[in-house]
């Protein structure tokens, strides 16, 4: 039994929940005058990354959302060219700054598509950059310079042959 309604499994558990939910939402916003939202109920106080996900995710169930990783993947290509475009204009952080944000927006949903978490991703690419940067310093160090002493072409060579290393 769930609120009074029996479930035969877990995702009709999780589809009750949601209906009530969602009617909590429209109660909630009609007493306040407001229309109701599919994205009402979303923290603003959640994370950004967690919170484009969840804006996403809730877009989605009313069908305002991609088919398929293809065309979230074109989405990306449009937003780093967008991105590329604002930042060639002098003077213009702002605009550089909204693309940068839709970028990162699109890059969520990315993630959303392809069933992963995107903070665990993001927390697996830094310990990887660190754990490759550290080695890079370590064979720097080994030819008897620092890495200011070192030229970014030099650091490179070395950060490519850590990749291949491991």
């Amino acid at each position: 039994m769930f609120g009074g309604a029996s479930v035969e499994d877990a995702d009709a558990q999780t589809a009750e929940w949601e209906l009530q939910k969602e009617q909590e939402r429209r109660a909630v916003a009609s007493a306040q005058g407001a229309v109701p939202s599919a994205l009402d109920g979303i923290a603003g106080s959640l994370p950004a990354l967690l919170r484009a996900v969840k804006l996403q995710k809730r877009a989605a169930r009313v069908g305002f959302d991609w088919p398929d990783t293809v065309e979230v993947l074109d989405k990306v290509q449009e937003e780093c060219a967008e991105l590329v475009e604002a930042q060639q204009k002098p003077d213009n952080h702002t605009h550089v700054y909204e693309e940068y944000g839709d970028l990162m927006f699109v890059m969520a949903n990315l993630a959303r598509h392809l069933k992963l978490d995107p903070e665990e991703a993001l927390r697996a690419a830094n310990a990887k950059f660190e754990r490759r940067f550290k080695k890079v310093e370590g064979k720097i160090a080994a030819l008897g310079k620092t890495m200011e002493q070192s030229s970014l072409e030099e650091m490179d060579a070395q950060w490519d042959l850590v990749k291949r290393e491991e």
